[in-house]
């Protein structure tokens, strides 16, 4: 073989001993990206399944929260609704004994009609006393607009400040808030000393 063929043939050895090589890197190459891929793959599918469990506790939690307003909302409309029927039932005794008290009058002597009476009232006050009810006293006479509401007023020459000088209605108070203010007739200076 004359030695330019025998240049060109271990050229084309060489060139398809290259080409294998750089096939062989390729498949190599190929079978990396695909097991790259299938990892991918499957991280994939792991985040999906992961985002579809948060999705269904998700929606879970929604539902509960849901069910927790509703049973709230309903409990609180039955305390509402029944939350005075223990003081309700008091006051029903209160009410008959003044039935009683009232049947009886014509009966008996007007003397212990006023004791009957004497004792509802004292029973009414009992019982507004266990429900935190207490009465406004008017102590040293001044006038407070906080728990006193001025009815009528009259000008006098013997007070500095205003003073209350005559009930007309009882104020009460439940526990440490107000819940009707005093009816009072208020003293206040003279304007025109």
């Amino acid at each position: 073989m004359p030695k330019k063929a025998q240049k060109e043939q271990e050229v084309e050895i060489e060139y398809l001993t290259g080409n294998e090589e750089k096939v062989k890197k390729k498949v190599d190459e190929e079978k990396q990206l695909k097991k790259k891929l299938r990892k991918k793959d499957a991280e994939i599918k792991t985040l999906k399944e992961n985002i579809e469990t948060i999705k269904a506790d998700y929606i879970r939690q929604l539902a509960d929260k849901e069910n927790i307003r509703k049973r709230f909302e309903r409990e609180k409309s039955e305390y509402y609704d029944y939350a005075l029927s223990e003081v309700l039932r008091e006051l029903l005794e209160v009410l008959d004994n003044f039935e009683r008290a009232l049947d009886s009058q014509d009966k008996e002597d007007g003397k212990s009609f006023r004791e009957g009476v004497q004792m509802i009232y004292k029973q009414l006050r009992d019982l507004l006393s266990k429900q935190g009810v207490t009465p406004i006293d008017i102590e040293d006479k001044k006038f407070d607009p906080h728990v006193h509401q001025a009815f009528m007023t009259e000008e006098s020459d013997e007070v500095d400040e205003p003073e209350v000088s005559e009930e007309f209605q009882r104020g009460y108070k439940l526990h440490s808030r107000l819940l009707r203010p005093s009816l009072v007739k208020v003293i206040v200076p003279r304007k025109d000393k």
